[in-house]
């Protein structure tokens, strides 16, 4: 019966595929198509008469009219939707909002999800990934067997009880369609629970004793915890021999590329594919549609949203106008702008990204706006230190679990340096040997660090600290962001993370 369900999805999706490419040969056609439908439907909301959406014809009037905001210009609009209000940013009552605890801030943001956001954006994004995945794997079982849950919970909202907060991947699993429920375990409740160490371990128990999980979804981080307990009960060497069927893990929320060796040796058979996804709290913009891992992922131009990119200037800023997806360039760091059918306009969401191909629109997560390190003029980005890291994690035959890193300034008798803290899941023999590789490899991975640590002039070798496992998730405990949709800040300029997870390595 299931291999029966299995090839209808798979003929649903080879139509689907056919239908997307479609739709997809004139993506700027399809922008403005969204562009003009947004500002039309949101004509009589508040935002949309403070700003005379009425009066916007097109692009120019549109770039004109509407500001360029982040979150805090949007937050006393999205409590009055919290509170019950109507027709404040996105006609109707909004009733769902995803938790976004951000990655440099203790303060919660809270994200409107319409209904046509959940399911024109974050489940059409959903769908979209497994049409790929399909194409791209003809023996694909998704629907014959058993896909693992990992999500976050959900709350009423305190003031108004009515509204309900929680993580986007809870809000989707409490939306799940009918016809996919059969298919994913474990059941929702369990998947829902709000206590993350009870979860955690719920769903351990209950896939150690599984043989028929055929994909899993979800950050690295949090996945690897989970496998790694799920070895422990069993006693297997590997994830392989527990799911001996197993096809696909998607990915996303960080740079893959310091967990996929590790990830290699949890599954070291051949068969297993690994597909990365730029599923956010603000939406579901991109997949890998390609089966090369580092050719970028596509862009999703039909879910709901307009596509804006404000470039990065030679000093490391994006203070400059955006450009409409049109307009974009290869290789060229550009701060990500998006107008959303949940009431998110022209909103920053921080992710900076670069476009790998025009044709089709393919791109790669580079990193943070926030998050970069510039002290010294040797602008490192976080694409700069995953790399490097990955390779030198490579040359040692170690995994790293965790990182981040700031700058030790200069003083009056010393030069300065980046510091670093690594966790890692087997540390290297000699910790130095390491840290001198890694500097080596950052520096021929980025020529403005090359620059600044020739001869040492401007700044010294790194500093690493290697620190024991667990350290970040006590940290990150502390901060009340222990759970899968919370990510640690890879790069900052201020030193305050990385003193914190110091002083945490010390307890």
């Amino acid at each position: 019966m299931r291999h029966w369900i299995n090839s209808v999805f798979k003929l649903y999706y080879s139509r689907r595929y056919l239908y997307f490419n479609s739709i997809y040969s004139n993506p700027e056609k399809l922008q403005e198509h969204w562009r003009s439908y947004l500002v039309r439907k949101a004509e009589n909301t508040t935002y949309g008469k403070s700003f005379n959406f009425s009066q916007v014809k097109d692009y120019h009037s549109f770039s004109e009219q509407i500001p360029v905001v982040d979150y805090e210009p949007l937050k006393p609009f999205i409590h009055q939707m919290m509170l019950g209000h109507s027709d404040v940013l996105w006609p109707g009552k909004v009733r769902w909002f995803a938790k976004s605890a951000g990655t440099s801030q203790d303060k919660s943001k809270f994200i409107p999800v319409s209904s046509e956001n959940r399911q024109q954006c974050h489940l059409r994004g959903t769908w979209d990934t497994m049409m790929f995945y399909y194409h791209l794997r003809p023996n694909a079982r998704q629907f014959e067997a058993k896909t693992l849950l990992m999500g976050g919970s959900i709350s009423p909202f305190n003031e108004f009880p009515q509204s309900q907060v929680g993580d986007i991947s809870a809000i989707m699993i409490k939306h799940l369609p009918w016809v996919a429920i059969p298919f994913f375990a474990p059941d929702i409740p369990t998947a829902l629970i709000s206590d993350w160490d009870e979860k955690l371990e719920k769903i351990a128990q209950y896939a150690a004793n599984q043989s028929d999980i055929v994909m899993v979804g979800g950050v690295p981080t949090w996945t690897v915890l989970l496998l790694h307990r799920i070895l422990t009960i069993t006693g297997k060497n590997h994830i392989q021999e527990v799911w001996p069927n197993f096809q696909l893990y998607t990915h996303g929320g960080v740079s893959f590329l310091p967990y996929r060796e590790q990830f290699k040796a949890l599954f070291p058979l051949p068969g297993v594919q690994f597909i990365e996804t730029y599923n956010a709290t603000e939406g579901f913009f991109a997949v890998r549609d390609h089966p090369d891992e580092d050719s970028g992922m596509r862009l999703l131009l039909n879910n709901g949203i307009f596509y804006e990119f404000i470039p990065q200037d030679a000093h490391n800023e994006y203070d400059s106008s955006p450009v409409p997806l049109s307009e974009v360039v290869l290789n060229i760091n550009y701060a990500m702008v998006i107008t959303t059918n949940s009431g998110l306009w022209r909103y920053k969401i921080g992710d900076t990204v670069a476009f790998t191909s025009l044709n089709p629109y393919r791109l790669k997560v580079t990193g943070r706006v926030q998050q970069f390190i510039n002290t010294f003029g040797e602008e490192v980005m976080v694409e700069n230190t995953d790399k490097a890291l990955a390779m030198t994690c490579q040359q040692f035959g170690v995994f790293a679990i965790e990182y981040t890193v700031a700058p030790k300034f200069l003083s009056h008798n010393e030069k300065g340096a980046h510091e670093w803290i690594i966790e890692f899941e087997n540390p290297p023999p000699n910790v130095e040997l390491f840290a001198v590789s890694l500097d080596k490899n950052l520096q021929t991975i980025n020529s403005d660090y090359e620059a600044k640590r020739f001869s040492n002039l401007a700044i010294t070798q790194l500093i690493l600290h290697s620190v024991l496992k667990g350290t970040f998730h006590r940290w990150m405990r502390s901060k009340m962001k222990f759970g899968n949709q919370n990510k640690v800040p890879r790069l900052s300029e201020d030193r305050r993370v990385l003193e914190e997870i110091l002083s945490f390595s010390k307890l």
